[in-house]
C-alpha cells in the first residue's frame, strides 16, 4: 500500500457515493466534488465555492423573537467537469461494455485525482481512459482536467462533449437536517451562456444573498503517437447551447495505438454584486475569468501539476506523519490532513465548513469545530492558515455585535452556526444557547497568539475580540446570593448537545472564565479601547477578574467528580442496554425532550474541558470525571472519538485510547458511519491529528509550556512527525524505548519531557528513555512505617462504647488506610443506624482526639523493622522519599518517630477530594517530590492503599494480606532498595 496515495477499485454504487466525497480536490475556494466526468455511474454532482451561499426565510411554525431568521446554504454550482465521449456510436460508460483495470486513485503528495480503465463495447473495440485533474492552491479559482483516450486494438470513431452543465441542484433531504437544503426556488439564476471557440461560459447571480459569478472554460487538443497534427486529422468542433448545457462538441478518428489528449481549463470568479458593479458589471468579470484561461493555456497543464506537487511538498515537509505497524492509519491521517489544508478558507473572509467543500451536508457552516479542533492543527503545521481562520472570526464580529444586542447582552456573541456571520440555527436550543462558542473562538486564537509563530495576529483585533467577548459573558453571567455569589451562567448548553438549557454547564463556565482570563491580559498588555470601542473601565476590568475568581463551577463532593451542569445527576440514566444499535444517532429516533431528561451525551462535554484546559484538573479529576462520562457518550457525534481518545491516553489506557483513534481516523476513508457519501467530517479529521500529537505523543500547550508524555499503543512501533513552535521546526520520534526531539530549524525551544525541562539549539537533538526508572518511594504510615492501628483501635473502640456502637477487631479491619468520615460510615452500616451529618463529624472529632493523644506515646523504637535502613539507603541513592497517608494526623506521627527530615514531600489528605483507595494523595505525593508517576513505587498494607497505588501508575509493594501488589511481602523487614530496583528492570 503506498500510503500517500488513496486508490480504489470498487466502483459499485456504494464506493462511488462513498468515493466521490473522498476524492473531492479543493484548495480552500474552489471544491470539485469527485464525481467523474461522464454522467453516468454518479451519486451527486458537486461543485462549490466556499462562502458561496443563498438564503432563504425560516418557517417556523411559531416564531419568536431573536429567533435566526434565514437559513444559508453553500450552493451547488454548474459544474464544469463534464466530459462525454461515444466510441463508435456507443456511450462509454461504467454502466454498459466491459470494464478492465479500474483504478481511481488521489495523491496526496501531487494533489491530483486520476482515473484509468480499459473500456471495450459491443463491437469489442477497446479503448484505454485516463484522466488526471486538480484544483490549483497556487490559483485560486482554477482547476483543470487532463482526458485521455487511447486506441488499443483497432481504429475508432469518436464523438466527445465537453462543457458546464448548469442545470445542476442541491441535494434536499426533509428527514435528516444534517444532510439536505431547504430551497423552495432555484437559488442560483443562471443570467447567460455562452459557447464559441474563445470559451464556454456562463454568469450567474444568487436569488437573496446578492452574489455574483462567472465561470468560463477552454479546451486544449492534442494526439499522443500520430503521424498526424490536430489540424491534419481534420477534427470537427462545434460549440453550443443546448437547454442547460454550454458544450464544445468534437469528433474524429483514433487510430490504433493513437492517444487523444484534451486539456480542459476552468476559472470561477465570484463576488459580491457591489463589487461587480464597481467593476463595471459582469462582462468584466467574465474577462477576469479569460484572462485567467490565457495565463493557464500558455503555461500549460504540466505547469500546474508543477506548482501543485510544490505546494504540498512545503506542506508534508512540516506535516508528514510516520507510523510503523499501521499502514492504514497512517494512509488515513494523510488523507484527513489533505481534505483539512483543501477545505480550509485562505482568504480571511471564510472558514472551514464542517463538510469542507465535499458536499452539502449542514449547508455549508461554520461551527465551532474550527476553533476547537482544526486550528490548533494548523497552529503547529501551517500557522498562516490558523490565521485565516481566525481573521474570519474578526471579520463577522460587527455582526456578533448585533446579535448580542439582539439577545439584550453587551459585548459580542458569534454565531453558532453561520456562512455570512449572522445566526442560521433555527433550533435555539442547541444553537444559540451554545454560548461556549465565544470562549472557543478565543481559546484558538489565545493558543495561536502563544504559539509564537508567524504570521503574528494583529493585536488590535484580538484586543477587541477580547473585550467584546468578556462584555457578553459579564452580561450573560450573575452573581447569585444562592450559590454563595459565586458567578453563575444559567439557560446554556455545552458541546453536548443531549442536554440543553441548563444552568453552570461545566464546560461553558471553565472555558468562560478561561476566555475572561484572556481578555484580562490581552487589556492588561494592548490598552483598554480600540478601534473606537467604549473604553474598559478600572472597575469594569475588576469585575471580570471577580467573575473569574467567583466562578461557579459544580461539583460533587461524595463521587469526586465535577457533575456537567446543576441538574445531571438529577436524572435518571439512559437505559443503554435496551436500545438497539438501530436507534443510534438517539436524534434521528428520539424527541429532544426524552432525550433532555436523561443522563446521556452526545460527545464529550466536561471530558473535553479536561483536555482543552488540561492544566486546571488533577490526572486523579481527569480519571474520576473520564470513567464516570465515557459510558454515558453515545458517540452519535464525530467530534467524539478523539476527545476520548486523546484522554484515554492521560488516564494511561492506551488501548482504549487507540480504539478510539481508529474511529476518528478512520471515519471517512472506512466509511465508518456510512455516510461518507453526504461529506466528510473535518472536525474528526483533526481529531485524528489531535489524537497522535495531543494523545500518544502526550503534547500540552498550556500558556506556550512545550510539554511531551509519550507511549505508542502495542501496535505502533514508531511514530514520527513535527510541529512549528516559536517558528522553529521540532522533529519528535517516539519508539517503544525512547523519544528524541530535534531542533531542525530555528531559534532555540525550551520544552519538557514529563517533568524533565530541556534547551534545544538549531541542529541540536536529545533523547529520552521511555522505560520507568526509580525516581520516588512513596509510604503509607500506619503500618508500613509505624503500626499505629492499635492506638486507632483503641480509639475507636473508646469512642464507640461511649456512643453504644458495636464495634470489635474485625470491624477495624475494614477502618484500614480509609478516612475518619468513610470510617465512621463503616461503623454506622454495621450497627445498621443513621445519624446526622453534624453527629458524624462530632464522632470523628472526638476519636481522633484520643488517637492524637495516644500518637505522643510514639517515639523512634516504634518505626517499624526495616524502615530506617531503607530511608536511608533511599537518601544514598538520590530517590526522593514521599508520605501519602489518609492520617491528617501523620506528620505528627512523622515528627514524634524523628523521621521528618527524610521525607521530601507529604501529601496533606485534608487538602483532596477523596482518599484510598482513589489514587488523589499518591498523586499529590509524586508531584510535590517532582516525580513522574510511573517512576514511583507506593507502599501499603491496606487493599485501599494498593488500589490507590495502582490507579495511581505506579509500581506497588504490599505489606501482608493484600491482593494484585507487584510485590508481595510479609512484613517490611523484607523491604530492601535492591528489591525494589527490580521492579525498574
Amino acid at each position: 500500500m503506498n500510503k500517500r496515495i488513496l486508490t480504489q477499485n470498487d466502483f459499485s454504487d456504494t464506493a462511488i457515493a462513498r468515493n466521490e466525497t473522498l476524492f473531492t480536490l479543493a484548495n480552500g475556494n474552489l471544491g470539485l466534488r469527485g464525481d467523474f466526468e461522464e454522467r453516468d455511474a454518479c451519486f451527486h454532482k458537486g461543485t462549490y465555492i466556499n462562502g458561496f451561499y443563498d438564503t432563504e426565510p425560516i418557517q417556523y411554525g411559531e416564531v419568536g423573537y431573536g429567533y435566526a431568521e434565514n437559513h444559508q446554504t453553500i450552493l451547488n454550482l454548474p459544474d464544469p467537469k463534464l466530459i462525454e465521449t461515444k466510441i463508435n456510436g456507443e456511450k462509454l460508460s461504467l454502466l454498459s461494455g466491459r470494464i478492465k483495470n479500474f483504478q481511481h486513485s488521489l495523491d496526496f503528495e501531487k494533489g491530483l485525482l486520476s482515473r484509468e480503465f480499459i473500456w471495450e463495447e459491443k463491437s469489442e473495440s477497446a479503448v484505454k481512459l485516463t484522466t488526471r485533474r486538480l484544483v490549483s492552491f497556487s490559483e485560486n479559482s482554477v482547476a483543470a482536467i487532463e482526458y485521455k483516450l487511447t486506441a488499443l486494438e483497432k481504429n475508432l470513431s469518436v464523438e466527445l462533449i465537453s462543457g458546464i452543465d448548469t442545470g445542476v441542484r442541491n441535494i434536499s433531504s426533509e428527514e435528516d437536517p444534517r444532510v439536505g437544503s431547504k430551497f423552495s426556488s432555484k437559488p442560483l439564476i443562471i443570467d447567460s451562456l455562452r459557447a464559441d471557440p474563445k470559451c464556454l461560459g456562463f454568469t450567474a447571480h444568487t436569488r437573496h444573498s446578492n452574489l455574483s459569478l462567472a465561470g468560463s472554460v477552454r479546451h486544449s487538443y492534442s494526439f499522443e503517437n500520430s503521424n498526424a497534427d490536430t489540424i491534419q486529422k481534420n477534427m470537427k468542433r462545434e460549440f453550443l447551447v443546448e437547454d442547460d448545457l454550454v458544450l464544445e462538441k468534437c469528433s474524429f478518428v483514433l487510430e490504433e495505438g493513437e492517444t487523444f489528449r484534451l486539456i480542459k481549463y476552468i476559472s470561477y470568479e465570484h463576488m459580491k454584486n457591489e463589487e461587480r458593479d464597481s467593476l463595471g458589471g459582469i462582462e468584466k468579470v467574465v474577462e477576469k475569468t479569460q484572462a485567467t484561461l490565457d495565463k493557464l493555456e500558455a503555461k500549460g497543464f504540466e505547469s500546474l501539476v508543477l506548482s501543485q506537487s510544490m505546494y504540498l511538498k512545503a506542506f508534508w515537509d512540516i506535516a508528514a506523519i510516520e507510523i510503523e505497524g499501521d499502514t492504514e492509519c497512517e494512509q488515513a491521517l494523510y488523507c484527513n490532513l489533505f481534505h483539512l489544508l483543501q477545505s480550509s478558507g485562505k482568504d480571511g473572509k471564510t472558514s472551514i465548513a464542517a463538510k469542507g467543500l465535499t458536499a452539502e451536508g449542514y449547508e455549508g457552516h461554520f461551527f465551532w469545530d474550527t476553533e476547537a479542533y482544526i486550528c490548533p492543527v494548523f497552529t503547529y503545521l501551517k500557522p498562516d492558515l490558523a490565521q485565516k481562520l481566525l481573521e474570519y472570526r474578526y471579520a463577522i464580529l460587527p455582526q456578533a455585535k448585533k446579535r448580542s444586542q439582539t439577545m439584550a447582552l453587551k459585548g459580542a456573541l458569534y454565531p453558532w452556526r453561520t456562512i455570512n456571520g449572522e445566526e442560521t440555527s433555527a433550533y435555539y436550543p442547541a444553537g444559540t444557547a451554545q454560548y461556549h462558542i465565544n470562549a472557543d473562538i478565543m481559546y484558538a486564537l489565545k493558543k495561536y497568539m502563544q504559539s509564537g509563530n508567524n504570521p503574528q495576529f494583529n493585536t488590535n483585533q484580538a484586543l477587541e475580540m477580547g473585550i467584546e467577548t468578556a462584555r457578553m459573558w459579564m452580561s450573560l453571567g450573575s452573581f447569585i446570593e444562592s450559590k454563595d455569589n459565586q458567578f453563575c451562567i444559567n439557560l446554556v448548553t455545552g458541546p453536548d448537545e443531549y442536554t440543553a438549557c441548563v444552568n453552570n454547564n461545566a464546560y461553558t463556565n471553565v472555558m468562560a472564565q478561561e476566555n475572561l482570563k484572556f481578555s484580562i491580559a490581552l487589556v492588561k498588555q494592548y490598552g483598554k479601547s480600540v478601534n473606537g470601542i467604549e473604553e474598559v473601565s478600572e472597575a469594569e476590568l475588576g469585575s471580570w477578574q471577580e467573575a473569574v475568581d467567583r466562578m461557579y463551577i459544580p461539583y460533587d463532593e461524595n463521587l469526586g467528580i465535577i457533575p456537567q451542569d446543576d441538574s445531571f445527576m438529577d436524572k435518571a440514566e439512559w437505559n443503554f442496554a435496551e436500545t438497539p444499535r438501530e436507534k443510534y444517532p438517539l436524534l434521528l429516533h428520539y424527541h429532544p425532550l426524552v432525550i433532555y431528561r436523561h443522563r446521556v451525551l452526545k460527545q464529550p462535554d466536561l471530558v473535553l474541558a479536561q483536555f482543552m484546559l488540561s492544566n486546571r484538573f488533577t490526572l486523579a479529576e481527569k480519571k474520576r470525571n473520564f470513567r464516570f462520562y465515557e459510558p454515558l457518550t453515545t458517540g452519535d457525534s464525530s467530534l467524539s472519538h478523539c476527545i476520548h481518545s486523546i484522554v484515554a491516553c492521560e488516564v494511561g489506557d492506551y488501548e482504549k485510547a487507540f480504539s478510539y483513534f481508529e474511529k476518528t481516523a478512520q471515519m471517512d476513508i472506512a466509511d465508518m458511519h456510512g455516510n461518507t457519501k453526504d461529506g466528510i467530517h473535518t472536525a474528526a479529521m483533526a481529531g485524528s491529528w489531535m489524537s497522535v500529537v495531543y494523545g500518544f505523543a502526550g503534547f500540552r500547550d498550556a500558556d506556550a509550556q512545550w510539554c511531551f508524555n509519550p507511549a505508542l499503543p502495542k501496535k505502533w512501533s514508531k511514530l514520527s512527525f513535527s510541529l512549528i513552535l516559536a517558528s522553529s521546526v521540532l522533529d519528535i520520534v517516539i519508539t517503544k524505548t525512547s523519544t528524541s526531539y530535534s531542533l531542525r530549524c530555528g531559534n532555540d525551544l525550551e520544552l519538557w519531557h514529563r517533568n524533565k525541562a530541556f534547551t534545544l539549539k538549531e541542529g541540536e537533538s536529545q533523547s529520552f528513555c521511555l522505560s520507568p526508572d526509580l525516581e520516588a518511594v512513596i509510604f503509607d504510615l500506619d503500618g508500613v512505617i509505624t503500626d499505629t492501628a492499635d492506638l486507632h483501635y483503641q480509639a475507636w473502640k473508646k469512642i464507640s462504647d461511649i456512643y453504644g456502637l458495636a464495634f470489635d477487631r474485625e470491624v477495624n479491619e475494614r477502618l484500614r488506610g480509609v478516612s475518619r468520615e468513610e470510617s465512621m460510615a463503616i461503623i454506622l452500616s454495621h450497627n445498621k443506624k443513621e445519624m446526622s451529618e453534624a453527629m458524624r463529624k462530632q464522632i470523628a472529632e472526638e476519636k481522633n482526639k484520643l488517637y492524637v493523644a495516644s500518637l505522643e506515646s510514639l517515639s523512634p523504637k516504634d518505626i517499624l523493622p526495616g524502615i530506617k535502613e531503607l530511608f536511608d539507603a533511599l537518601k544514598q541513592g538520590g530517590i526522593k522519599i514521599a508520605l501519602a497517608s489518609s492520617s491528617r494526623n501523620a506528620r505528627r506521627g512523622c515528627e514524634k518517630l524523628e523521621l521528618l527530615t527524610f521525607f521530601d514531600g507529604i501529601a496533606d489528605i485534608s487538602k483532596l477530594p477523596l482518599s484510598k483507595p482513589a489514587p488523589d494523595i499518591f498523586l499529590e505525593a509524586a508531584r510535590l517530590v517532582d516525580a513522574w508517576p510511573q517512576n514511583c513505587v507506593g507502599i501499603e498494607d491496606a487493599q485501599a492503599g494498593i488500589d490507590a497505588i495502582r490507579d495511581a501508575g505506579m509500581f506497588s509493594i504490599g505489606i501482608g494480606d493484600v491482593k494484585n501488589a507487584d510485590i508481595l511481602l510479609s512484613s517490611t523487614k523484607d523491604l530492601d532498595l535492591s528489591q525494589i530496583q527490580k521492579l525498574f528492570f
